[in-house]
């Protein structure tokens, strides 16, 4: 784990473009979609069809990692825990407690497939798990992607899948090995497998508002939590055990977090923008205990027919919360409702009301991963988040820097986020707090 993986831009050694993501995008929605569809269409959310065992490994033992393994384990038949892995040993060691507690007969984990540090993806790796499912910091997503599809490995990732080009970069090539390989590939933007999203999108594809000109896309929320440095520790284990205050392990939050309303927004789009302004900052969140993130941004993206929405997020405590996706169109307007359902309201004639039934997307992810690779008809959205991620990526540099930029000057930046060297008795100093007209969008690993 001790940096990126090396990845050319292509195959062929172009640029990648906005366009390379487009031609794929399609396949993948459609991909998705069919997979949820056969679920909802037996009314059978919880349980995907049975057959080969799917052994999991975990690697990343946080609290999404373990909300993971719990949804994978409720989602289908045949499905039992195998294999550990986390950089810490407590870390392993409470949530293999819980797991045994949790799963009942599903836990199947024993000392020998228990494994921390940070070769402990290649060791967990090296097991008969068949299902990996990766959740450490997105920082080394690239890097964990890599490595199991080069193991043969089905895999469940979370979102986001880099924090930089060149890791969005190693996506797509991991992607497209996956893809010969014949492996599933299934990532946590679980809005891509809940019904009221399908059901409302579908609608939207379909002109029920019309050519879609813009719209808004909100995380707004309050703080998360924080470590206090402990005596003893380096500046790499605190900066790892903080991971989501640094921007090399998490992104900052507009990656990490309101990628999730992004990639909805692409969704609607069937792609990623062409460009991006913004500005951004940290005046709530400025104690160094929280390293160097912003704690706002707003955002706006401009897609190629001129489509223009705007994008905010912000961690603030006592301040009002907003997660939702508002999309206008010439014809009407759609708009999340209650966090969870979609409603379309058309200039003129009926309104439509999400009314059908509401099975956990966390759930229903896994369900339609686990029945894919089943009937040998692997999912495949590595391009698909890794655009998203891009995108959030644009976002968070053009607040950074102050610039209009495009979205293929970020795909096609060299700058590698991640430190030199991670191992704890490295020296890792916290980079500058971004400065727009200052930090540039090619720069060097600390800022």
């Amino acid at each position: 784990m001790a940096g990126t993986p090396k990845s050319n831009p292509s195959a062929n050694g172009r640029d990648l473009s906005r366009r390379d993501f487009l031609v794929n995008s399609a396949a993948a929605t459609a991909a998705t979609a069919a997979a949820t569809a056969s679920l909802m269409s037996t009314g059978n959310y919880a349980f995907a069809a049975g057959g080969d065992t799917m052994r999991i490994g975990i690697i990343g033992c946080g609290g999404r990692g373990s909300g993971a393994v719990a949804n994978a384990c409720e989602s289908s038949p045949g499905v039992e825990l195998v294999a550990m892995a986390d950089l810490f040993p407590d870390h392993l060691e409470n949530k293999k407690k819980a797991f045994a507690q949790a799963l009942g007969d599903k836990f199947k984990v024993t000392d020998d497939h228990c494994f921390t540090g940070f070769d402990a993806y290649k060791k967990l790796l090296a097991t008969d798990c068949n299902y990996v499912i990766l959740a450490t910091p997105p920082g080394y997503r690239p890097l964990h992607l890599r490595a199991a599809v080069e193991a043969g490995k089905n895999v469940f990732f979370e979102k986001p899948v880099a924090v930089d080009g060149p890791g969005v970069r190693s996506v797509i090539e991991s992607g497209e090995l996956a893809r010969a390989k014949g492996l599933s590939l299934v990532t946590g933007t679980q809005r891509r497998h809940q019904p009221p999203y399908l059901e409302a999108m579908k609608r939207i594809h379909d002109g029920m508002i019309g050519d879609v000109v813009g719209g808004q896309i909100y995380w707004n929320g309050g703080g998360l939590w924080m470590f206090p440095r402990e005596a003893g520790w380096s500046d790499s284990e605190w900066q790892h055990r903080n991971w989501y205050y640094f921007t090399w392990l998490c992104g900052d939050h507009i990656v990490e977090q309101h990628v999730h309303n992004i990639d909805v927004m692409n969704w609607v789009m069937n792609g990623p923008p062409v460009r991006a302004i913004g500005m951004g900052g940290r005046q709530v969140r400025t104690d160094p205990a929280y390293g160097h993130i912003y704690d706002h941004f707003a955002c706006e993206f401009e897609f190629a027919n001129g489509a223009r929405f705007q994008s905010m997020c912000r961690h603030h405590d006592k301040t009002p919360g907003n997660v939702s996706e508002r999309i206008v169109g010439t014809k009407g307007r759609s708009h999340t409702v209650d966090g969870n359902r979609y409603a379309i309201t058309p200039y003129s004639g009926e309104a439509w009301n999400y009314k059908g039934p509401t099975p956990n997307p966390y759930v229903v992810e896994h369900a339609d991963n686990i029945a894919a690779i089943r009937a040998g008809k692997p999912m495949n959205e590595a391009r698909r988040i890794a655009e998203s991620t891009c995108t959030a990526i644009l976002g968070r540099e053009a607040c950074y820097t102050g610039q209009d930029l495009t979205f293929d000057q970020v795909l096609n930046c060299k700058t590698v986020l991640m430190p030199p060297n991670t191992s704890f008795e490295a020296s890792i100093a916290v980079p500058p707090v971004a400065m727009p007209g200052k930090t540039q969008l090619e720069r060097a690993w600390n800022g």
